[in-house]
């Protein structure tokens, strides 16, 4: 086949990418719709849904493991960014939505007597 009709056949090649990990006790996401829809449980009372832009998919490999992909870097990073401010880390147990490659530097807490 030629290169063009390749594309064609193909629109959206994944160029970029941004994997996220959910660490924490019942935390656990879900893509529904092909890649349009993103449901969190976050240990909110409901589930935070949130809808794609057109220019990325998403994938749930695992229930706490998110791939954000598209063609544009900017539209993917920002929609990693949005994805990762529903429950960022925190800083003592470190539960929350980080990026793959993030370290979350832990505080120590309160000490006793």
């Amino acid at each position: 086949m030629k290169p063009q009709l390749i594309d064609k056949i193909h629109p959206m090649e994944a160029k970029f990418f941004r994997f996220l990990k959910i660490v924490g006790v019942g935390f656990k996401a879900r893509a529904e719709s092909e890649g349009r829809l993103l449901y969190l449980k976050l240990g909110y009372s409901h589930e935070v849904e949130l809808s794609v832009p057109p220019a990325v998919r998403v994938f749930c490999f695992k229930p706490n493991v998110i791939c954000c992909t598209g063609i544009d870097k900017y539209r993917v990073h920002q929609f990693a960014a949005s994805v990762r401010s529903c429950k960022p880390p925190e800083v003592y147990k470190g539960k929350g939505i980080m990026y793959i490659d993030e370290v979350i530097k832990k505080k120590q807490g309160k000490k006793s007597k």
